[in-house]
């Protein structure tokens, strides 16, 4: 485990090598720097995963580096901690990290910037690393706003378009906001409890508060406010569907298999400090199911194929938070894991439509592809059947499923019920994209494509996409605390058996309402409140117009009303005073005899007067 170091030091060094010689690379060699780059990485963590399966579960190692901070009061070495939970998560952000760079050698080819792109990839998944394997929660930040800063790189790559460039702001003032509360976070829990090691932190939070303590519990509502932000939840998640500006493989990498989930495995690192502060974690809940249930109808109204997919991860980041709400902690990682693998490549095998369409992205302008694009077609069925829970045959299934079951299991049946009601959106939105895109007639001059870098990360992320990937078991034993049953008047084969049956209706419901001629979805939607509801969901409920109107709009005018600079202008009375006092007193100098000696004399007998008062 000693060579974990070059999990992130490999693509650190891809970075630096990309950014400097971008310009004297070719694509072939820029693309083989940071593959390579990847490669290196992943095989670090498969050997540390070889010597971690070693030893006995609940197994944690902590390999110091250097000592970074060390000033009295304050101590902090840079060190990687490596169990169960850090190593399902870099076995997600290597690997599909991975197969996300290979298929971008092939999307991108042809791109003016093309090293640079890879330059921003390979310092993300560095600094997504540092994130998920820094043994201090100081260093943990030092990965967050690394992949913050590169997820504003990536979406606005393609910068000339002044757009991109709005989103890219967007998403990074967004993230801002969680970021500072999360700061306010890691100075309220030193303050308290005089350490930012997280293994302290567990230690320690027990032994100083109790359950429900204030102080604890304002410590966690801070960390929830960073998680927020990062991964897209209620009120911070606006900045998502706009992300989709960047290309195709960002939307992959970043917004569907690691970026975004950094708030769940923030609050999975710190679930101690949640078990000690219960309305926060419920609070997590909620916020997870609001999220989960709002972006399901926004996603059922978008035009855009990647807007849906990105209303659709916001969707399942909700599940992940409702899963930790409930004290699901194992299911939260497994879903983490499973929603990794399909939409990593739902996202791919949107680019592949995308090129193959001639860089079209609106799913009502396609149609008929699964003639043009056979193999697409297959990964999308596949992709969107573990999306929607399809039953038994997909990973998402299992994962899914174990939410569901541990929600009602835990005694939450309004998170429950929410739960079931987004399993039923999301089957339905998810075959509304692909019953248009995928079936009916053509509407466009597609064109087939090839090559093995395209096909080949597909397939791998296909057959991890199926039950095959269920097979894999995060080590979680021990790491997170065991999920404990309190109603057992409900049997977990019940509600798989409901859950299937909700998936299925969602499906035969969309097969209904998209298949053939649409004439009754069309109808729906051009009557008055369809097409009120349609606008509403097509705007994500207004959340953008809201903060428009308050925040945007409200700061303009405050500077409207300040444009004069008040600070300034009541500081500048002084001088002011000098200037008018300098004016009365220069007319006096007239070069008149004796209105000058009148003024010397009344001067004179003034000051006298005034000591003789004073002097009594």
């Amino acid at each position: 485990m000693s060579t974990l170091y070059i999990s992130f030091l490999a693509p650190l060094l891809g970075f630096v090598v990309l950014a400097f010689m971008n310009q004297r690379l070719s694509e072939n060699q820029a693309a083989s720097i940071a593959i390579g780059a990847m490669g290196l990485s992943y095989l670090a963590v498969v050997r540390a995963a070889l010597e971690f399966f070693g030893h006995a579960p609940g197994f944690s190692a902590l390999i110091p580096l250097w000592s970074w901070v060390n000033v009295p009061g304050l101590q902090i070495d840079f060190a990687l901690r490596l169990d169960g939970l850090a190593l399902t998560m870099l076995g997600v952000i290597t690997g599909v990290g991975f197969l996300i760079h290979v298929f971008a050698s092939w999307y991108m080819r042809g791109e003016a910037g093309y090293a640079r792109f890879f330059a921003y990839m390979n310092l993300f998944v560095a600094s997504m690393v540092v994130l998920v394997t820094g043994s201090s929660l100081l260093t943990v930040y030092i990965g967050w706003e690394g992949v913050g800063l590169c997820s504003y790189l990536l979406i606005g790559f393609y910068y000339q378009e002044t757009a991109n460039g709005h989103a890219a702001q967007k998403a990074f003032i967004v993230t801002r906001i969680g970021d500072v509360f999360l700061a306010l976070g890691l100075f309220t829990l030193h303050e308290q409890l005089g350490t930012l090691d997280i293994q302290q932190l567990t230690i320690l939070a027990p032994q100083h508060y109790a359950t429900g303590a204030a102080g604890m519990t304002l410590a966690t509502l801070l960390l929830l406010g960073g998680a927020v932000g990062k991964s897209a939840q209620l009120p911070l998640q606006t900045w998502l569907a706009d992300a989709m500006a960047g290309p195709t493989p960002v939307s992959a990498l970043i917004h569907a298999a690691t970026m975004v989930t950094a708030g769940v495995y923030l609050i999975a690192r710190t679930h101690a400090l949640f078990l000690l502060a219960p309305s926060t974690l419920e609070l997590v809940g909620i916020v997870g199911a609001a999220t989960l249930l709002l972006s399901g109808f926004a996603a059922l109204a978008q035009k855009d194929i990647k807007r849906v997919l990105a209303y659709s991860t916001m969707s399942q980041i909700g599940y992940m938070f409702l899963a930790l709400g409930v004290g699901a902690w194992s299911a939260a990682i497994f879903h983490l894991m499973a929603h990794a693998f399909f939409k990593a490549l739902l996202f791919l095998s949107s680019g592949a439509v995308i090129l193959a369409c001639h860089h079209e992205q609106n799913i009502f302008r396609m149609g008929g592809l699964r003639k043009t694009i056979p193999f697409v077609y297959a990964c999308f069925l596949v992709g969107g059947s573990a999306l929607a829970a399809l039953p038994w045959v997909t990973v998402g299934f299992y994962s899914k499923d174990e939410i569901l079951w541990q929600s009602i299991a835990q005694g939450h049946p309004g998170l429950f019920a929410a739960g079931l009601v987004g399993a039923f959106l999301t089957s339905l939105y998810t075959f509304r994209m692909i019953f248009i895109v995928f079936h009916g007639d053509e509407k466009g001059h597609a064109h087939a494509i090839h090559g093995v870098t395209y096909w080949l990360p597909l397939a791998v992320l296909l057959v991890l996409s199926t039950a095959v990937g269920a097979l894999i078991h995060p080590p979680l034993q021990i790491v997170l605390p065991e999920a404990i049953v309190q109603n057992h008047d409900v049997h977990e084969g019940q509600i798989e058996m409901l859950s299937a049956a909700v998936g299925l209706t969602g499906l035969a419901l969309a097969a209904l309402l998209y298949l053939g001629e649409r004439r009754f979805i069309t109808r729906i939607a051009e009557s008055g409140p369809g097409r009120l509801l349609s606008q509403l969901w097509l705007n994500a409920w207004g959340f953008d117009w809201l903060y428009k109107n308050t925040f945007i709009n409200g700061f303009l005018a405050m500077t409207w009303l300040v444009r004069k600079d008040p600070a300034d202008q009541t500081l500048n009375l002084l001088p002011a005073v000098a200037v008018l006092c300098n004016r009365l007193l220069s007319k006096t100098q007239n070069g008149k005899l004796r209105m000058n000696i009148t003024i010397m004399t009344s001067g004179a007998v003034l000051l006298v007067m005034v000591v003789f008062v004073f002097m009594q």
